[in-house]
């Protein structure tokens, strides 16, 4: 998977930046860094990245506010490294979209193992291969339609609505199994892989963003109900357009 993908390092730490380039491509991957999120946006404008190792505490803009910008614009699968390892630290940046998050200082193994990670859960949902026909995998639910080759969901009005990578693999894992209960464990399976940690924490933050973004069409209209100990339910008929 590593030959040729390319990983984007963001830290104002030289010594982390080089020791982090160092490492991933002894293992196959060819790296760029920046040293804060203006460099990374000029690196981003000229090429092409498959994830964003990206530090919370630069000076000026900092890394979280370089996430948001990252998210409304679609950007590439981001795991954040912080020095501030505290849980409420951790929450906020998979809130606003991260797909990972580490305290520094972080063992390069681990890091390494959460990026295959993250990548292999991007391949999984990823476009098929130029063999195979392309057919149209759209399901639609309460007006809305979730186009889940194209990675697309438009709203009941035809509003392009945008999820980052996690929050579309959860309401994929939703259309795919709605009107039935599913507790964190099978949705973590689901969206995320067998392989992941189980952070339920996170898949609650997850459903809470989602959850957002959905009521924005029909704020009356409940699509995914709590199941009080039991996990949470997608409410809608999901079938396909003709």
């Amino acid at each position: 998977m590593s030959i040729g993908t390319r990983i984007l390092i963001v830290d104002d730490d030289e010594g982390i930046r080089t020791l982090v380039a160092s490492f991933l491509e002894k293992h196959g991957f060819r790296t760029d860094a920046a040293a804060d999120p203006s460099q990374m946006r000029i690196r981003l404008a000229a090429d092409r990245y498959d994830l964003i190792v990206l530090d919370v505490m630069m000076p000026g803009e900092d890394g979280l506010s370089a996430l948001r910008k990252l998210q409304s614009q679609g950007g590439p699968p981001v795991i954040m490294l912080s020095a501030v390892g505290a849980d409420i630290d951790r929450i906020v940046g998979l809130e606003i979209g991260a797909e990972d998050y580490m305290a520094k200082p972080c063992n390069p193994r681990e890091l390494l193992a959460r990026i295959r990670t993250v990548l292999r859960r991007r391949a999984a949902f990823g476009d098929p291969p130029p063999s195979q026909p392309v057919q149209q995998n759209v399901l639609a639910f309460a007006g809305w339609r979730a186009d889940l080759d194209a990675r697309v969901l438009t709203d009941p009005q035809g509003d392009l609505v945008l999820l980052s990578d996690g929050e579309f693999r959860l309401l994929r894992a939703f259309v795919e199994h709605p009107r039935r209960v599913l507790s964190r464990d099978q949705l973590l399976d689901y969206a995320r892989g067998a392989d992941s940690e189980h952070y339920d924490r996170a898949i609650d933050v997850q459903i809470s963003r989602l959850r957002r973004k959905l009521a924005a069409g029909d704020a009356a209209t409940e699509l995914i109900r709590t199941v009080r100990s039991e996990g949470y339910m997608f409410l809608p008929m999901v079938q396909r357009p003709a």
